[in-house]
């Protein structure tokens, strides 16, 4: 890894990684927020609809929080069976009604038992892991293990065990997990470290990481995105998920 590349990338982290990033991306969604449950289930719904178009993604986040009373730790853990009929006609590409009534169930189920969303990502993880492999498999299975899970829904919510890049969840952690002063990611988790995050490998961070030379892998899949982290972490151990800022930048904004 050139210090040249370094020097560069690093520069373009500072570039993109301050609040003008905010209001045009998804993650403008959880920062409407300041109860520390309502950004965990905002940012994770955001981050869950974040394909297509980032205005349309934003547009359907503010409908979907708006028939929650933009109160959603709130109306998912004391709403009524009646309550739930507003959702009948909400829909984003292919997630529909039914899997936004499984992931209210799924809220409700976890925060009658816990403080925090943290806690369903940190079992399999511990401060020697390399990183949160571990924690997305079990994640995922606790999610459906609510007996009347629908299948379809399962599409929704990725796994490293089904080889998948896992790009939103990714992108989720960062949010939750990465600490710095410059106010795009919260911050708010304190049991997964920044250093065992894993970089969100969406279409455009593929294509300028590639051009970069830092994945050589032919298909994009968990295996690419640990690739791709390893590399990062030449540049930072500490923090290799900050690059995402860097790669991102340049594929949407500057189309690298």
């Amino acid at each position: 890894m050139t210090d040249e590349l370094k020097e560069f990338l690093n520069y373009k982290v500072e570039e993109y990684n301050q609040p003008g990033f905010i209001v045009n991306d998804p993650i403008s969604i959880p920062h409407r927020f300041t109860k520390k449950q309502d950004i965990e289930i905002s940012g994770f719904w955001a981050a869950t609809l974040a394909w297509g178009q980032r205005i349309t993604i934003i547009n359907k986040c503010t409908e979907l929080f708006h028939l929650m009373d933009n109160a959603p730790h709130d109306f998912i853990l004391n709403h009524q069976d009646s309550d739930l009929k507003r959702f009948e006609n909400f829909k984003h590409r292919t997630f529909n009604a039914t899997d936004t009534l499984y992931f209210i169930e799924y809220f409700k189920n976890l925060y009658q038992q816990y403080d925090s969303l943290e806690s369903a990502f940190i079992i399999g993880i511990d401060e020697h892991s390399r990183n949160v492999e571990a924690g997305l498999s079990y994640f995922r299975e606790q999610f459906f293990a609510l007996p009347f899970a629908p299948e379809r829904t399962k599409k929704h919510v990725a796994s490293p065990a089904r080889n998948s890049a896992c790009k939103r969840i990714n992108m989720f952690l960062r949010w939750m997990v990465r600490k710095d002063d410059k106010g795009v990611d919260f911050g708010l988790w304190n049991k997964i470290k920044p250093s065992q995050l894993v970089c969100p490998c969406d279409l455009h961070v593929d294509r300028v990481a590639r051009k970069l030379e830092l994945i050589s892998r032919k298909q994009t899949d968990w295996q690419t995105a640990v690739e791709l982290t390893e590399k990062l972490k030449e540049l930072d151990p500490e923090d290799p998920v900050k690059y995402d800022f860097a790669l991102f930048g340049l594929g949407v904004e500057e189309k690298f």
